[in-house]
């Protein structure tokens, strides 16, 4: 039975009209009737100063910087993670990766896949009245082709899950037909690119539910190596001066200005469908990426390292959010925020209030989008990334604890840590570990007691996990 935005409030009760009006003033009767959709765009691997907005001069992403001038724009926003996995497990189940126990990116054979037994953010909306879709990447499972339990979206809450992975998906493949999903059909004319087929699934998805209350899951599989872009987009941005050779250049990468313009016209057709249908006033549209930049392909300067690292480059995101009559247009919010956030966010300003939700880690965000000045009933996050052996993209396994300005890198394979004030270095490059024990100390201890308390378990040194690959 199909649910009425009307049925959807009474399930609601007058908690969510509340939350849904504008700061300052009581809820009028039209904003009553109106539930809040959600649109959650997400890119694979955008590092944090990609972006125009956030100060980039050779990609271009007009679409996102009109986002970000329309809402407001985080600067230290973090993913739960430094690789894939960890960081969507965080998102669903509101939970640091820790606790869930994916603390790592699975593996096409892989046993572990999310729990089954997690209310997971969607199947939290799906409990309150909203048609709930995933288009693209999911990588929270194995997969029956290489022998795994598979556990897919449509099982974890959402009623639609196209254009998703049932085989390995690292390598890249942008071009139809797919590898990782051999049974995707071709839809577009010519030569059909992987991200214009997940941006035109996004607009048709918010048409049909267009009627009732929606969530919508965009799971970008760009800019993951190996980089693949659109040639006509590739030739313009290698035209461009300064641009770098190949997919493999480390500043100014032609394919991965390419992909991500194809992700920024997405967010485009997003917003105009949107507008066409009536429904901008009544929906929050959030644009973030999972991990950091892999920097053999990019640079994430000013920030330091990249992908598989828990320095700020592998873990510190874009993000932005545009809420119409909520966000101010073009505020800037400094306050750390992370993934593990946007749970308890959404439950707040939807009002949905299932029973039996798990313990979630995260807090609320509409303080600060009500005012990005405000503060949250949080002073410490935390990271816990344990490997049986460094990443091959130079991470090791470690734990960090960021504490106001104040950042601590403990590495579990020699037992040392670094201690980084973000206020005065930004890029990390002066340890004040050896003048500042007493914080060193205080730090680990909070670290330590945040392990034991989510059971976090850390790898033991120096022992090799055999078979582990490289599909990420």
């Amino acid at each position: 039975m199909i649910t009425t935005r009307r049925a959807f409030l009474r399930t609601l009760g007058v908690g969510a009209a509340a939350v849904l009006a504008p700061r300052g003033r009581p809820a009028r009767a039209e904003e009553r009737k109106r539930p809040l959709n959600i649109v959650f765009v997400l890119a694979d691997d955008l590092g944090w100063a990609e972006l125009g907005c956030y100060g980039n001069t050779f990609n271009r992403t007009p679409h996102l910087d009109r986002l970000a001038s329309r809402g407001m724009r985080f600067t230290d926003a973090y993913a739960a993670a430094p690789v894939c996995s960890p960081f969507r497990a965080s998102l669903l189940a509101g939970q640091w990766p820790a606790r869930v126990g994916i603390t790592d990116y699975l593996r096409p054979n892989d046993p572990k896949y999310l729990p089954e037994g997690i209310v997971t953010l969607a199947e939290m909306l799906k409990g309150a009245g909203y048609a709930t879709g995933m288009i693209g990447k999911w990588h929270l499972t194995g997969y029956r082709n290489h022998g795994a339990k598979e556990v897919p979206p449509t099982v974890q809450g959402f009623d639609e899950a196209i254009v998703s992975e049932n085989r390995g998906i690292g390598g890249g493949s942008y071009f139809h037909p797919y590898h990782f999903n051999r049974e995707i059909k071709k839809r577009l004319d010519g030569r059909e690119y992987l991200v214009d087929r997940v941006n035109i699934e996004a607009v048709e998805f918010i048409r049909r539910h267009k009627g009732r209350p929606f969530f919508l899951y965009v799971s970008h599989y760009a800019v993951h190596t190996r980089l693949v872009g659109r040639p006509d987009l590739v030739a313009k941005y290698a035209a461009r001066p300064g641009a770098g050779k190949g997919n493999r250049a480390k500043r100014n990468n032609p394919h991965l200005a390419a992909q991500l313009e194809s992700i920024d016209t997405g967010v485009g057709m997003i917003v105009a469908e949107l507008d066409k249908q009536g429904l901008a006033d009544d929906t929050i549209l959030i644009f973030t990426s999972d991990n950091g930049g892999e920097d053999r392909v990019t640079s994430n300067a000013p920030l330091r390292a990249g992908k598989s690292t828990l320095y700020e480059g592998g873990i510190r995101e874009p993000l932005i959010v545009r809420w119409p009559g909520r966000v101010k247009g073009g505020s800037v919010c400094k306050t750390p925020v992370t993934s593990v956030d946007y749970y308890p966010t959404f439950r707040q300003i939807t009002g949905a209030r299932p029973a039996g939700v798990q313990k979630l880690d995260g807090v609320s965000l509409l303080p600060l989008l009500n005012d990005p000045d405000a503060a949250l009933k949080r002073e410490t996050i935390y990271w816990h990334y344990p490997l049986a052996r460094p990443h091959f993209l130079g991470g090791r396994s470690a734990g960090a604890v960021r504490a106001g300005d104040w950042k601590l890198i403990e590495f579990f394979d020699t037992g040392k840590a670094e201690l980084y004030n973000l206020a005065d270095d930004i890029g990390e490059k002066h340890d004040l570990g050896a003048r500042r024990p007493a914080k060193v100390a205080e730090l680990r201890k909070r670290l330590a007691a945040w392990r034991k308390d989510v059971g976090a378990k850390t790898t033991p040194r120096n022992r090799k996990r055999r078979g582990a690959g490289q599909t990420r």
